[in-house]
C-alpha cells in the first residue's frame, strides 16, 4: 500500500512549482491553490489583488518512501529565490512570497534545518516564512496542470519552462521524465 504525506509550499507563481513537482519521482499529486490568508474560498482575482492575504501555493502529495520532505525542500529552494520577500522575478506582491506551510512539528524542524544549512549558499538572507498549516483552497480548474495544458503560452515559455529545465538539469536522476 502506498504511503502518502502532504507538503504545502509557496514560491512565486504556482504554475512553476506545479510543473516542477509534478515531474519529481515520488510525488503522486500536485494541486495549485491558495493558503495563508483570511478570506474563505478566495478567487484568483482576489489573491492577485493582494486583498485576501493568501499566497499562491502547491499542495504536494508524496510517498515518503520514494522522496523525503527534505528532498522536496531541496528542490523548492533550488527553483526559486527565497531571498526576495513578496516577489519572484517580475511577479510582485505578497501572493508570491516564499513560504512553507508545515503540516507537522517534524516538517517544521526539517524546514528550519534546511534553511540553516542553505543560508551560506545565498548572497542575501533567506526570507522564506515557516508557517503552521493553514486552510488550503484549490485554485480554479483552469490553473491545474497549467503548463501541461499551455506550454506555448508566453508566461510558460518565459518563466515556467526555464524553471523546469533548471530542475531537470540539477535533479536529472530524480525526474519522472528522464
Amino acid at each position: 500500500m502506498e504511503k502518502s504525506e502532504t507538503a504545502v509550499l509557496a514560491g512565486g507563481c504556482f504554475w512553476c512549482l506545479e510543473a516542477v513537482f509534478a515531474d519529481l519521482q515520488g510525488v503522486t499529486r500536485v494541486v495549485s491553490g491558495y493558503c495563508g490568508g483570511a478570506r474563505p474560498r478566495p478567487s484568483y482575482e482576489q489573491v492577485c489583488a493582494g486583498a485576501s492575504g493568501h499566497a499562491e501555493v502547491v499542495q504536494i502529495s508524496y510517498d515518503p518512501e520514494l522522496v523525503s520532505y527534505r528532498e522536496l525542500l531541496e528542490v523548492f529552494f533550488a527553483i526559486h529565490d527565497p531571498t526576495t520577500p513578496d516577489r519572484q522575478g517580475n511577479d510582485v506582491g505578497s501572493q508570491y512570497r516564499s513560504a512553507i506551510f508545515v503540516q507537522t512539528p517534524e516538517q517544521a524542524e526539517v524546514a528550519r534545518q534546511v534553511i540553516a544549512e542553505l543560508t551560506a549558499d545565498f548572497p542575501q538572507p533567506i526570507a522564506t516564512e515557516i508557517n503552521p498549516a493553514a486552510e488550503f483552497w484549490p485554485a480554479e480548474d483552469y490553473h491545474q496542470d497549467y503548463f501541461v495544458q499551455h506550454p506555448r503560452q508566453p508566461y510558460c515559455q518565459a518563466v515556467v519552462a526555464p524553471k523546469l529545465a533548471k530542475f531537470r538539469a540539477k535533479f536529472s536522476n530524480r525526474t519522472k521524465s528522464k
